[in-house]
């Protein structure tokens, strides 16, 4: 909690401090409507940061000791919040983007706020009974950041190669930023049982490493694997049939409309085919302390071939935006390459953290 705390809150003091600065450098020109809203979001939301990544750590905790309606239970009432927010300060008070981020901050604060106080309860496995009296143990701190570090350049380099590749969707027009927003809150959507299972991955596989069961955990794998394949298969090709009617809510040109269909129907097919052994499978392997390995391959794939392959495709052979979500499933289907034959070779078996 405490290394969390400390990091979520220098990323906050840098983004407030450069707050425009980046925008701009990643950006470069866009139109000045769309940065001063750019802006004013970007700073609210970094208030919010240390708030959401308690959040996420107390989540964690509990979704470790096998009881994850907790974290369930307050993450749909911090997104409750966070609608009914948006709706009165949209709506009501007419505040914009404004209003947007206000409410992702309250309702951040109070899905914190809320798993802090849950966290105090001497009745679960693991609990904090103070937090004035916090400690640092470096020894367990070590052992902690082996997975972490790996982990968190992994999914921070992830994240940052999305927003270069979202500043080359702002060279193609106004209209193709509206496409890929669209698009990309319906492709959120549709991945949201492989993310689901990918957490119960960590936990499930975890425990079962923790006790040198591999031949349980393998065997909890492969069936978690089924249920990410099927569930994401309905759920994929349901979104996808329902756009034509989902995308009248967004008020959305002609032109913006037919692209975003082409991007939602692409990401759709191979969502549910190759999605779950890019992001799901590789849990397993991270669960296991290989975590090395899958930062590796993750950010290799995503300069090499998502990074790269978005500029080839979208300027060089002029695809635009469609070219850019093609480059987004080459880079899948090579991460599930390598996550399949590190898995198949068993060499996660052989990792200890402890």
């Amino acid at each position: 909690m405490i290394i969390t705390l400390l990091l979520s809150s220098i990323i906050m003091v840098i983004c407030l401090i450069l707050n425009q600065s980046l925008l701009s450098l990643v950006f470069g020109k866009v139109d000045q409507d769309v940065m001063n809203n750019a802006v004013t979001y970007f700073f609210f939301s970094a208030i919010s940061y240390p708030f959401i990544a308690l959040f996420n750590s107390g989540a964690a905790l509990f979704r470790a000791i096998g009881n994850s309606k907790i974290s369930m239970i307050n993450s749909l009432v911090m997104n409750i919040i966070n609608v009914v927010l948006n709706t009165i300060f949209i709506f009501g008070f007419h505040l914009g983007v404004l209003g947007a981020v206000v409410a992702t901050l309250i309702s951040r604060m109070s899905g914190c706020i809320v798993i802090m106080y849950m966290l105090r309860n001497r009745k679960n496995d693991i609990y904090i009974d103070n937090y004035k009296n916090l400690k640092m143990d470096l020894s367990y701190i070590s052992k902690i950041l082996q997975i972490g570090i790996p982990s968190g350049l992994e999914n921070g380099m992830f994240q940052f190669g999305k927003i270069l590749v979202q500043s080359l969707v702002a060279t193609f027009g106004t209209y193709a930023i509206a496409a890929n927003a669209v698009s990309s809150n319906l492709a959120q959507m549709m991945i949201i049982p492989g993310t689901a299972i990918g957490l119960a991955m960590v936990t499930v596989v975890g425990q079962c490493v923790g006790a040198n069961e591999y031949e349980q955990a393998s065997n909890l794998v492969k069936k978690l694997m089924k249920i990410t394949f099927v569930s994401m298969t309905v759920l994929s090709l349901m979104i996808a049939l329902l756009s034509p009617y989902i995308f009248p809510l967004y008020a959305l040109s002609s032109k913006t409309t037919d692209l975003a269909y082409r991007c939602v129907w692409l990401h759709a097919i191979f969502a549910f085919t190759i999605w779950p052994l890019s992001f799901t499978l590789p849990n397993a392997l991270r669960a296991a302390n290989d975590a090395k390995y899958t930062m590796i391959i993750s950010i290799a794939s995503m300069w090499i071939f998502r990074y790269c392959f978005s500029f080839v495709l979208g300027n060089q052979f002029g695809l635009g935006l469609f070219g850019v979500w093609i480059a987004v499933i080459i880079d899948w289907g090579v991460r599930a390459i390598f996550f399949i034959y590190r898995y198949m070779s068993g060499k996660w078996k052989n990792k200890q953290l402890v």
